[in-house]
C-alpha cells in the first residue's frame, strides 16, 4: 500500500502526457491550421479527476477522525498525507476498501500510460441518458469526422463540442450513485 501511495503521484504526473498526445516536432514553428485540437483524451482527464477526488475523500476521513489539518488539494500532497497516516488507516474497518481503491487507481494509470495494444479500453461508465442500459465508450470510435464523437453501446452519441457537458453529467451520475 505504501508503495502504491508513493507511486500514484508519479503516475498521475506522467498521465499528463496522455491528455493530449502530440508528436514532438523538432521545428516548433506553428503553421496556421496545423495544430489539431480534437485529440483531447477525456478518459485521462476523467481518471485524473477521479484520483484527486478519491484521495481527497480518504483524506477527509483522516482529518475528521484525527482532527489534523487537511493537506493542500493536490495528488502529491494528498498521497503524502495518506501515507503519513497509513498505520491509522490500516486499523480502520474500511482499510481493505482503501487498499483496493488505491491499487485500482495505480493499475488504471499504468494502463493509460503504457496500454496493452491488445486490450480494449472502450468501456467507462453507464450512459447518462435516462433509462438507458448502454455503456459510454471512453475512446472516440470510427475515423475521420465520425472519430470526433463518443457513443454509448445503445446508440446515443455526443460530438466533440459536447464532451465537457457529458463529463459533467457522468460526474453527477457518479455522485448520485455514491451518495
Amino acid at each position: 500500500m505504501e508503495s502504491n501511495l508513493r507511486t500514484l503521484p508519479v503516475l498521475h504526473e506522467e498521465s499528463l502526457h496522455q491528455v493530449s498526445p502530440t508528436s514532438r516536432r523538432s521545428n516548433p514553428t506553428k503553421v496556421s491550421g496545423s495544430r489539431r485540437l480534437d485529440h483531447l483524451n477525456i478518459s485521462v482527464l476523467d481518471t485524473r479527476h477521479h484520483i484527486l477526488a478519491t484521495l481527497e475523500s480518504w483524506s477527509e476521513i483522516v482529518v475528521e477522525q484525527l482532527g489534523v489539518a487537511a493537506p493542500k488539494r493536490s495528488v502529491p500532497r494528498l498521497a503524502q498525507f495518506l501515507n503519513r497516516h497509513l498505520e491509522w488507516l490500516a486499523g480502520q474497518p474500511p482499510a481493505a476498501d482503501f487498499a483496493d481503491e488505491v491499487d485500482a487507481l495505480v493499475a488504471e494509470l499504468r494502463g493509460m500510460i503504457d496500454p496493452d495494444p491488445g486490450a480494449l479500453h472502450a468501456l467507462v461508465r453507464q450512459c447518462v441518458v435516462a433509462d438507458c442500459g448502454g455503456v459510454i465508450s471512453a475512446v472516440p470510435s470510427g475515423g475521420g469526422a465520425r472519430g470526433r464523437s463518443i457513443g454509448c453501446s445503445a446508440g446515443h452519441s455526443w460530438e466533440m463540442h459536447e464532451w465537457l457537458n457529458l463529463r459533467q453529467l457522468m460526474e453527477r451520475q457518479h455522485k448520485g450513485v455514491t451518495v
